[in-house]
C-alpha cells in the first residue's frame, strides 16, 4: 500500500497537446496550480491530439491508460490542464471512478482558498455559482426530457427547480452586492480624479513580483508569496515620488493563460482599477523561460477588460536571478516603455520612481510626507 499524506488530496494530473502550447510550460503552470490547491501530485499523463473528444475528452485509449495511471498511483482525483464540458466531466467520473477536477474549477477553488475581504469572498462565491449553474442545468437536462418514468415522476423535476430557483435567488443577491461595491469604487475614482490624483495599476501575470514591488514603493506589508494567486484583494496606497504628482498605486489580482470567464466577470469590479487607472505598470517575470506568452496572457485579459486604450510601461521584475542590468528602455521616439529593477533587492527601484516622475511631472514637487521613509528604494 501507498503511504497517504497527512493533507491534501493525492492528484494525477493530465496534460494534452493540441498544439496551442507549450506543453512543458502547460504541465509546470497546472502542477503550480495543484500545489496551490493544497494537492499531493503523485503522476502525470501526456499526449497529443488533433481536437479534444466529444465524449471523454481524451479519447477511450487515454482514458484507460489514464485510469490504470489512477490506480497505480492511488489517486483521489484527476485534474485535467483544459477545460471540460459538464458531459464530459461525467462520463470522465464514470470511467476513472474517482472525481475528475478542470482547470477552471482548479482556479475557482484557489481563488475561494486565497479569498480574505468581504469583498473577494463574494467575488469568488458568484463565479462559483455561475460556473455550478451551467453544470447543474447542463447535467440535469435529461429530468427535463422526461414525462415520468420509474425514478423520474415528480421529485426530480421539482427539486431540479427548486436547485436552479435557489441558485438564481443567490446569484442575484450577490449581483447587487458588488454593484454597491462597483458604485463605491466609481464614487472613489471620481474623487480622486477630482483632486487631481494620478492612479497607477500593477498588473501582470500571477507569481511576477506585484505585491512585492508594491510593498517595496508604498512601504506596505501586502501578503507576497512564491505562489500563484497569492493576491486576490486589491489593495491601494499614497506613493510619495518627487518631482511627481500626487500617486495612488494599487495592487491587483494576478492574470494567468485561459482565466475563467466567470471570474474576469465576477472580478470586474475589483479590476476596474486597471481600466480607470492613468498608468498600468506591467510587472514581468524577466527570468522565466515563458514570459512571452505570458505577456501576451495578460495583454489579452487587460484588453477583455477594456483597459487596452490605457498607457503602460513593462516593468521586468527579477533581474537579480538574470543577467540583466538595472535601468530603463525607451522605444524610437524616445518614449520610456519599460524599466528593468529587482522587487526583491530594490535595484531599479529609483529608475522606476523616476520613470514617474518624468511621466506625471509637476512644476513643484510634493514636500515628503512624515512618512516618506517607509518605503526605502
Amino acid at each position: 500500500m501507498i503511504e497517504r499524506p497527512t493533507g491534501g488530496d493525492r492528484a494525477l494530473l493530465v496534460v494534452l497537446d493540441f498544439g496551442d502550447a507549450d506543453p512543458v510550460e502547460r504541465l509546470a503552470e497546472i502542477s503550480a496550480l495543484a500545489s496551490s490547491a493544497g494537492a499531493t501530485i503523485v503522476g502525470t499523463v501526456t499526449g497529443r491530439r488533433k481536437r479534444p473528444d466529444a465524449a471523454l475528452f481524451a479519447g477511450k485509449g487515454k482514458v484507460e491508460e489514464i485510469a490504470a495511471r489512477r490506480k497505480e498511483s492511488e489517486a483521489d482525483l484527476v485534474i485535467f490542464d483544459h477545460p471540460l464540458t459538464p458531459a464530459q466531466q461525467r462520463n470522465l467520473e464514470r470511467a476513472l471512478e474517482c472525481r475528475v477536477v478542470d482547470r477552471v474549477s482548479l482556479i475557482l477553488d484557489i481563488f475561494a482558498l486565497r479569498a480574505r475581504s468581504a469583498e473577494g469572498k463574494l467575488q469568488v462565491e458568484l463565479a462559483q455559482l455561475r460556473h455550478l449553474s451551467t453544470r447543474l442545468v447542463r447535467g440535469w437536462t435529461h429530468l427535463e426530457r422526461q414525462t415520468g418514468g420509474i425514478g423520474l415522476r415528480g421529485p426530480g423535476e421539482t427539486q431540479l427547480e427548486t436547485d436552479r430557483r435557489l441558485l438564481g435567488i443567490r446569484v442575484k443577491v450577490l449581483n447587487e452586492r458588488l454593484a454597491h461595491v462597483a458604485r463605491q469604487r466609481a464614487t472613489q475614482s471620481r474623487t480622486r480624479r477630482r483632486a487631481s490624483i494620478r492612479t497607477v495599476a500593477l498588473v501582470g501575470y500571477t507569481n511576477a513580483g506585484k505585491s512585492t514591488l508594491f510593498n517595496r514603493l508604498t512601504g506596505a506589508k501586502s501578503y507576497a508569496a512564491d505562489q500563484l494567486f497569492a493576491t486576490l484583494d486589491t489593495t491601494l496606497r499614497r506613493i510619495y515620488v518627487p518631482g511627481a504628482d500626487v500617486i495612488v498605486l494599487s495592487d491587483t489580482v494576478g492574470f494567468i493563460r485561459d482565466l475563467p470567464h466567470d471570474l474576469v466577470a465576477a472580478f470586474r469590479a475589483t479590476l476596474a482599477e486597471a481600466a480607470d487607472a492613468d498608468l498600468l505598470l506591467h510587472v514581468i517575470d524577466a527570468g522565466h523561460p515563458y514570459r512571452d506568452d505570458q505577456i501576451a496572457a495578460v495583454d489579452a485579459v487587460i484588453t477583455e477588460l477594456g483597459a487596452d486604450r490605457v498607457p503602460q510601461i513593462r516593468v521586468y521584475n527579477k533581474i537579480d536571478a538574470t543577467a540583466l542590468a538595472p535601468g530603463i528602455e525607451r522605444d524610437e521616439s524616445g518614449i520610456l516603455c519599460a524599466v528593468r529593477l529587482s522587487a526583491l533587492t530594490g535595484a531599479g527601484c529609483a529608475e522606476l520612481r523616476a520613470a514617474l516622475a518624468e511621466r506625471f511631472p509637476v512644476a513643484e514637487a510634493h514636500p515628503a510626507p512624515a512618512d516618506a521613509q517607509a518605503a526605502p528604494v
